[in-house]
Parts: structure tokens; sequence; C-alpha cells
């Protein structure tokens, strides 16, 4: 077998990145149930009040940025590792105005 390849089997971190990567792909699934809740109660909120619940917007773009920062740890465009082993995202980016 060849040195660097065997080398590269053997590495640790590799295999407990492992570990997190199908943790953080049961993450996104269950992200992505919530976000599908989410859609749903925003769009009968509307239904229903006739504006959108603000709430349920910075929900939406906390979720959206976290499942961005998933997705980058996945595809090892990044190796910063999302919640639960850093903070959740925040809510700072504004969301658009209503037409």
């Amino acid at each position: 077998m060849d040195n660097q390849l065997k080398t590269n089997l053997l590495n640790l971190d590799t295999w407990l990145r492992l570990v997190y990567m199908v943790i953080f792909w049961v993450l996104l699934y269950v992200v992505g149930t919530v976000l599908a809740i989410l859609v749903v109660l925003q769009f009968f909120f509307v239904l229903v009040a006739g504006e959108r619940n603000a709430n349920l917007m910075r929900l939406g773009i906390m979720l959206g940025t976290y499942v961005t920062q998933i997705i980058d740890f996945l595809t090892f465009s990044s190796s910063f590792k999302p919640f639960p082993f850093a903070d959740f995202p925040d809510d700072s980016r504004e969301p658009e105005d209503e037409d």
C-alpha cells in the first residue's frame, strides 16, 4: 500500500470529522423539518393576520444561516463546527421589506 494512502487512511482527524459529519447530516434533516413547519406557520400567519410574524422571520434567518454553516462543514468548505459545538447563529441580518 502506498505510504501516503496508508497515512491518509489512518488519520484519526479525518475519521473524527466523519463522526461530526454524520451528526450534522442528521441535524440538517431535523432543521429541514423545522423549516417546513416554520414555512407553514408563517403562511397561515400571513393568511390570517395579513402580515408576517417578526419572530418567525428572525427564526428563519437564523435557521438559514445555520443550514449554510452545516453545508459548508459537510462539503469541507469550512472546518468550523456549527451549533451545538459553537454558538447558534444570530439574527443580525435584516429581513427584506415586503413588496
